[in-house]
Formats: C-alpha cells, sequence, structure tokens
C-alpha cells in the first residue's frame, strides 16, 4: 500500500516536525515527509530534516510583496513533490484564502489549547489568567478563519496552581508529539471523514473516564 505523502511547514526548531520524522521512521507507518518547507532558511527544523536527508525548501516570505505570491510558490514546490497532506508545525504565517481553499480537506494544524478555546498566541499564558483548570492541545484541519476548522483529536493538560507559561507549555508540547502523528496515522488509514464540518472517525476508542483538577 502506498503511504500518504507529507510535506511539513516551520518556520522554527520544528520540534513537531521531529514527532512525524520519528513516526514515518517505523516501517509500518503509513505516511512518509517527502517534502520540508520553511520560511526561514536558518530555521532548526530544516537542518533536521536535511540531516535526515530529507528534501528540503526555504522560501523566503520577504522575497513577496503579497502572502497569495508566496503561498503559490509553496503549493508549486508541493504539487512537484507530490505531496497529498499539508501539516502545519510551527509556521508562523497566515495563509491565503487562496491557498486554504485549494488545499481543503488536505490541511491540519496543531495549536496549544483546546480549541476552540484560547485561539491564537500565548496561549498559555491566557489560560493560566483566565484561571481555567485544564488546558492541552489541537490537531485540526484548516480553514480560512484563524484556528478554525473540524477537530481530529485532542489531549488535555490540568493546569497545576505553580504553573508558568513555559512550565505548562513543555507538559502540552508533549502530548503534540502523540496526538500530531496519530492524526495524521487516521488520515493516511483513511479512516477520518468530515461531516458538517466535524470529523468522524472509523471505529474509535473512546473513554467515559473523567478528570477533575485540583483534587483534595
Amino acid at each position: 500500500m502506498a503511504k500518504l505523502k507529507l510535506a511539513v511547514l516551520i518556520s522554527g526548531r520544528g520540534s513537531n516536525l521531529q514527532a512525524l520524522m520519528a513516526a514515518c521512521a517505523e516501517p509500518a507507518y503509513p505516511a512518509e515527509i517527502v517534502l520540508v518547507i520553511s520560511n526561514h532558511a536558518e530555521a532548526k527544523g530544516i537542518k533536521w530534516a536535511g540531516d535526515a536527508n530529507l528534501p528540503t525548501l526555504a522560501i523566503n516570505h520577504k522575497d513577496f510583496s503579497n502572502r497569495a505570491d508566496f503561498d503559490r510558490k509553496m503549493t508549486a514546490a508541493m504539487n512537484d513533490a507530490g505531496v497529498e497532506l499539508v501539516c502545519l508545525a510551527g509556521f508562523m504565517r497566515l495563509l491565503s484564502e487562496e491557498f486554504v481553499t485549494y488545499w481543503r480537506n488536505r490541511l491540519i494544524n496543531i495549536h496549544p489549547s483546546l480549541l476552540p478555546a484560547f485561539k491564537g498566541l500565548n496561549v498559555q499564558a491566557r489560560a493560566i489568567t483566565a484561571g481555567v483548570k485544564f488546558s492541552g492541545c489541537t490537531v485540526h484541519y484548516v480553514r480560512n478563519e484563524m484556528d478554525v476548522g473540524p477537530i481530529i483529536c485532542q489531549a488535555v493538560v490540568p493546569i497545576h496552581m505553580d504553573d508558568d507559561a513555559d512550565a505548562l507549555a513543555a507538559r502540552i508540547l508533549v502530548q503534540e508529539h502523540i496526538i500530531y502523528p496519530q492524526a495524521v496515522r487516521w488520515i493516511a488509514e483513511k479512516r477520518i471523514s468530515i461531516n458538517d464540518e466535524k470529523v468522524d472517525l472509523d471505529k474509535p476508542i473512546q473513554s467515559d473516564g473523567s478528570m477533575i483538577n485540583p483534587m483534595d
């Protein structure tokens, strides 16, 4: 069975790229990375990908007069590589409507909160300030509105009373590295369908368990 061809888009260290690379290194994993794109040539993730002999491409967004032209360059490169699914992994650029529409239902993202709560940036600090007791991360399909789209899966992380944003972010990141490869696996195995902008998973394992935080 042919493996699903992935492009991973990054802007920095690419820790979720590394998680996907590790998953794809497993012989039974049903996907493979065929291109890593960054808008920063010096991004650590580009070096990691290159060291692993993955095809990489640095495209400086400052070389383009508008977002759409930059995005068209990425699309052309991904089409040349035969990309079937685009994975955003810390890609810090807003995408054009044209790009999101072209890759609709073939474009996913991971966000460090339990969407639809805390969209945007600085989400861990905002969660702590709001006094919520749980945070987490979400893998979702991308739509034109920021941090909106059918949710594939989520992981929940308790917020500790002595947490700061960095400590909370570190615990969430551990879960990101688990659920992102899992979401890609489900897509590659064709277990996911989207109905009325909600994701249905074929034969899910579901839990009736609950979590309480804090506890006495």
